[in-house]
């Protein structure tokens, strides 16, 4: 038949398209893999002062990020912020670390040569993020939204604790990741994923903690912040929150050694993790010690700044232990901001042009 002899060139051709389309759709799938990569890459070097604005969600929607806030209207963050904010970034250095800061707006246009040193120097990091704390925003889609519109922050006696407290609630359980406190300095990686921190036996802070998105205990959390709430109280929001609402899940026992304990499939760690040092004894963090001790047993450390009333300080030179964890776990900020002040203050005003 005529045809066939057609057949062959047919067979060649169409094995010559298939091997085309299979190559079209490997560079396809490469560049795809590429451009995930590229921009893991692009959002980790992303300067916020920049004009490319990326939005929080953009940032949050890579998961497992580490969310620092600041609810006071304040634009410099003061070392021990820094120090914890670069910290974090050190190590964790594969996730996001955001700080939210209240007194942040879109608007605010921050000039870098200015005495906003933090935000240089954070900004530098290449996986640190700095935003806007827009509380409304955040507490939309959760039970605090209602919470939010009926309450008047002038009436209220600790609004910048209750508005962080909420603030973290929200943020974690629309996202996930792990909330810390301003004054915890990271030392090694927390392996758990849904977990919170004893401060004590049979007591949880929330000064750290981390879940999945949507847990129901955060959304349980939110819920008992609504029906229980008394701004009057301090802690009754936050701390004291975290430990009833645990309670109601397991029956709390006290820690005999360094073990952690279970409830639930929320590990409930160790005071060792993250208070070493008890909040009575807070103020060794700026003592001279014979020998440092090692704290093997911790994920971070929570230097308690809310008990230091007197604003102790990191001093170049000190030799406390506190300026031995910023030489270690934040060395940028101990570089930039404590030697640079110990040599400012040497110099005088006269000798600076």
């Amino acid at each position: 038949h005529p045809c066939w002899r057609h057949a062959p060139k047919r067979s060649r051709k169409e094995r010559m398209l298939r091997k085309i389309q299979i190559c079209l759709c490997f560079c396809f799938v490469s560049g795809i893999l590429y451009e995930i990569s590229f921009l893991s890459s692009c959002v980790f070097s992303y300067l916020p002062m920049a004009q490319q604005y990326l939005t929080p969600e953009q940032v949050l929607s890579l998961g497992k990020s580490i969310i620092f806030l600041e609810t006071t209207e304040r634009l410099e963050p003061p070392p021990l912020v820094s120090c914890s904010v670069e910290s974090a970034a050190r190590i964790y250095q594969d996730r996001p670390i955001i700080l939210f800061m209240r007194g942040l707006t879109n608007e605010t246009a921050l000039d870098m040569n200015t005495s906003y040193a933090a935000f240089s120097l954070l900004s530098s990091m290449k996986n640190v993020f700095l935003f806007p704390l827009q509380m409304e925003t955040v507490f939309q889609e959760t039970p605090l939204l209602q919470w939010y519109n009926q309450v008047v922050p002038e009436q209220e006696k600790n609004w910048v604790h209750v508005s962080s407290d909420a603030s973290r609630l929200a943020l974690i359980w629309k996202y996930g990741g792990i909330y810390m406190d301003t004054d915890v300095i990271s030392i090694r990686p927390i392996p758990q994923q849904s977990f919170l921190a004893a401060q004590k036996s049979r007591f949880s802070s929330n000064g750290i903690f981390g879940f999945p998105a949507r847990h129901k205990f955060i959304w349980d959390c939110m819920e008992n912040f609504v029906l229980k709430y008394n701004g009057n109280i301090w802690g009754n929001q936050g701390p004291f929150l975290m430990t009833r609402m645990l309670k109601t899940l397991c029956n709390l026992t006290d820690f005999r050694g360094t073990e952690d304990h279970s409830c639930q499939n929320i590990s409930f760690l160790n005071p060792q993790r993250f208070y070493p040092i008890p909040y009575p004894a807070w103020s060794r963090y700026y003592q001279v010690w014979d020998k440092s001790p090692s704290f093997n047993h911790s994920y971070a450390l929570h230097l308690w700044n809310f008990m230091n009333r007197n604003r102790k300080v990191v001093v170049a030179g000190s030799n406390t232990l506190a300026e031995k964890l910023y030489k270690t776990y934040c060395p940028t900020t101990y570089e930039d901001l404590i030697q640079n002040a110990k040599h400012r203050d040497l110099s005088g005003p006269e000798d600076i042009e």
